[in-house]
Formats: C-alpha cells, structure tokens, sequence
C-alpha cells in the first residue's frame, strides 16, 4: 500500500515507473519538462458483457498526485467500485458526460454568436443621429463655422423626427413630411436649404454603400420650399438720406449704427464686419485686414478705408469696451471669456426694427427702420455700396475686387494677376465720399444718382 511519503520520495530515476497500490488501483510516474515528479492514477476493472455473457478489461483515469491527495484519489476508485457494483459502467458514464459537456460548450457558443449577430445587425442599422454625426465628423468639421449651423438645423427640425430611424428604413415620404412641417412656419428658402443638406447626408452615406439608394433623389426644391428667387434688392439714394433721417429714433447702440454705415462703406458682409479685431484695423494707415478665417471664399482681404469708413470706426472707438474686438459680445463665455458678437445679432437687430409688430422680448421700436423700397438686409447694403461704385464710373472688375469675389475665368485669374490697390483705393473713396453727401444734415441739397 502506497504512502504520500513513498511518492514524495520519487525523483527523476523512477520516471516510468509503475507503482501498485491495493484495490486494482496503479499509477505509472511521470517527469514532466519543468522537472517536476507527477503519479498518474488509473483503476483497471472487468466489464461485463449482456449479450454473450464475455467479459473484458477496461481502464479508467482516476487522478494525478499531487494535483490531488492519494486519499482522495482512493475515494474516487471506491465511487467507480460501487458504479460497477449497480451494473454501470463507469469509462461509459464518463464518456457520456464528456459529449454532455461538449453539447453545452457548442450551445453555449451557437447562443453567444447569435447574439453577436444580433448586435453585428442592430450596428449594421444605422440610424440618422447615428449618420449625422458621421457626416459631421467626417465632412462638416471642414466648413468655416465646423458645421454648427447644419447641428442647429438638423437638432430643430431634422433629427426630432428622423433621428430615430434606421437609414434604410428612410423613405421619400419620410422626408417630404418632415419639410412639409417646416413649410408651415411660412420659411421656404430655409426648406430649400434644409433639403440640400438632407441630400448631401445621404449622398454621403450612398457612397459608403450604407444605403442602396437616395431618399431623397427625386424630392424637388420647387416642390418643398418653391423656386429660389436670387435677391436684387438695393437702396435708391433717397432712401440712404430716408435712413439717415430716421437713425436717431432706431434706439440702436452707436456700435450697431456705425456697422450699417460701414457695411455701406466698405462693401463688407455682415459676419466679416462682427468678427473683426482692433489688432487688423489701421486707421493711420488707413487700411482694415479681413483675415482669410473670417472671408466667405476663405482669402484675405484689405481693404481701403475712406474718410467716411474711419469716421465711422472712430466712432465705435470712441465707446470701445474691449481691447480685442471691435464689436464684442455683451457677456462672457462659459470659460469667462468675452468674444465677438453674434454674426447674426446685427442682422436681428436692423431687422426687428422693420417689423410691423414687435416680437415678445424684443425692441418695441418696430417699423421705424423701414424704408420706402420696402424691407432691407445687413448685405443689400454691401450690394449698395457696390452698385453705388458703378454709378460713380468705377470699372467692373474693380468692384468685384474690392467685393473679394473671385475672378471665374480661371486663366484670367492665373495669368492677370496685377495688383489693382491703387485702383480699389480709389473705389472706395469716390463711394465714401458719395456716402459722406448722402448722410450730410443738408442731404436734401445733393441731386442723388438715377436708380441703376
């Protein structure tokens, strides 16, 4: 009878050694690489036959030492004893258990692929937020303003209905209900645009093959928001000496009265004039920088300011109350940093004051900026100014360069590149100094200019 000091006591010598012990139970010793000693145990036992009434021998495993002790492995040999005691067959049973075991591992794997199909499908559903803020990782963070106008749109009108739903679930009807909605707040030009970004969003994920085809392939914009009418709307000079008039009773801070006279005076867009900064303002040198950041076609600007322009910037300097921005915002930001103004705040503020009624919350002082051409924007100005520089015989070309638009005609641009500064001074100051008569206190003396 085997002790667990006599297989303590092994060493390499005895590797494939076999040991006997009492009740059939032998075990065969084992070196392993690491050096170390192991008894594999095995119990041999008779199995007999129904049928013929033969017997044979079989052997089963019935532990390693020292994995476990001997005594253990001597209660697992006397369990098999009384299986083969009650006419079961021991190597049978554990065989079975085997494929049992086996049975469940393979269920268990089928299950847990089944639901990483199920998950694989839900990803493969992309839903519009989801292709959203893909289009806008991958496509809107390139634009000037990072695509934060496309987020509020999409946030108000798009994503609250769609944002739900599966891509490839969106049909046209979807679509077209959700511009419907929008058409109803009596905004036609914003459903145009709403539906040219819709497009592009699709158009977007149609070339990543997420979707087989465009929702929206067949939605028309005259159908939806009705044809764009391109706005042509320029103040006749009698309405620059009308605006003049009626400024004082505007109730408008002098920043914002000194903007719209050099949105005249410059030919500049509202969003570069409300982004500028003291540091690109030369008024010795008379010279104002647009940096390419704040240009609409993404190139720098300079442009040459007239006596009328830097009366007006003085003006503003005169009440300046940051050391940064020309027109700062009134609060600080979440960081408790100041920025500039709204690029919209302007633009609300000139219209407000054209309104019939006012808005809950807003200026009381409706109406009185209304002219006699009717209604007007912050950029029918700019399209003033420009229109006034060819009523006073400035060239073509030399408007469209001191509007920063770029030349069309590609060899033109390339091959043509003669600076035309003194040219553009030149321009803005015969417009400076019409504007200067226009908005004089005896305006009613200047003969104005037959409307273009």
């Amino acid at each position: 009878m085997l002790t667990e000091l006599e297989l303590k006591a092994l060493t390499a010598v005895d590797a494939n050694r076999s040991l006997s012990d009492t009740g059939g139970l032998t075990g065969r010793v084992r070196l392993k690489q690491s050096g170390v000693i192991v008894v594999g145990f095995e119990y041999r036992y008779r199995r007999q036959h129904r049928a013929d009434g033969q017997s044979t021998h079989r052997t089963i495993g019935v532990g390693i030492w020292p994995d476990e002790s001997l005594r253990n492995i001597r209660k697992r040999r006397d369990a098999i004893r009384v299986q083969i005691e009650q006419g079961q067959d021991p190597l049978d049973i554990k065989n079975a258990q085997k494929l049992v075991s086996k049975a469940e591992v393979a269920e268990a794997t089928a299950s847990a692929q089944n639901r990483l199909d199920t998950i694989a499908q839900a990803q493969k559903r992309m839903t519009v937020s989801n292709l959203f803020d893909r289009w806008e990782a991958l496509a809107l963070t390139s634009r000037k303003d990072k695509g934060s106008e496309i987020r509020r749109m999409f946030n108000k009108d798009v994503l609250p209905d769609l944002g739900t739903m599966a891509v490839e679930d969106i049909k046209k009807r979807h679509i077209a209900a959700m511009l419907d909605k929008v058409r109803e707040r009596g905004v036609g030009r914003m459903v145009n645009l709403m539906l040219a970004q819709v497009r592009q969003m699709f158009r977007f994920a149609l070339s990543r093959d997420w979707i087989e085809a465009d929702p929206t392939a067949t939605l028309r914009k005259a159908d939806f928001g009705g044809k764009d009418v391109e706005r042509d709307r320029v103040l006749i000079e009698a309405e620059i000496k009308e605006l003049m008039l009626k400024m004082p009773d505007a109730k408008l801070q002098p920043q914002t009265k000194a903007a719209i006279w050099l949105m005249l005076a410059t030919c500049c867009r509202v969003g570069e004039l409300s982004q500028a900064k003291w540091v690109d303002l030369d008024l010795e040198g008379k010279r104002w920088r647009i940096p390419a950041a704040n240009a609409k076609n993404q190139r720098e600007h300079f442009v040459a300011l007239s006596d009328f322009a830097i009366h007006h910037f003085k003006a503003i300097k005169e009440v300046q109350t940051s050391a940064v921005w020309i027109f700062p915002a009134s609060k600080m930001d979440d960081n408790g940093n100041q920025s500039h103004i709204d690029e919209k705040a302007i633009t609300k503020q000139v219209r407000d004051r054209q309104r019939v009624k006012p808005l809950k919350g807003r200026t009381k002082v409706s109406g009185v900026l209304l002219l006699g051409g009717g209604t007007w924007t912050p950029h029918d100005l700019r399209r003033t100014g420009a229109t006034i520089m060819g009523e006073v015989g400035v060239d073509g070309d030399v408007i469209e360069r001191c509007l920063n638009h770029i030349e069309p005609n590609r060899i033109k641009r390339t091959y043509q590149r003669q600076r035309t500064d003194a040219a553009k001074a030149s321009a803005w100051n015969l417009l400076g100094c019409r504007l200067d008569l226009l908005t004089r206190l005896d305006a009613d003396n200047v003969t104005t200019l037959a409307a273009a």
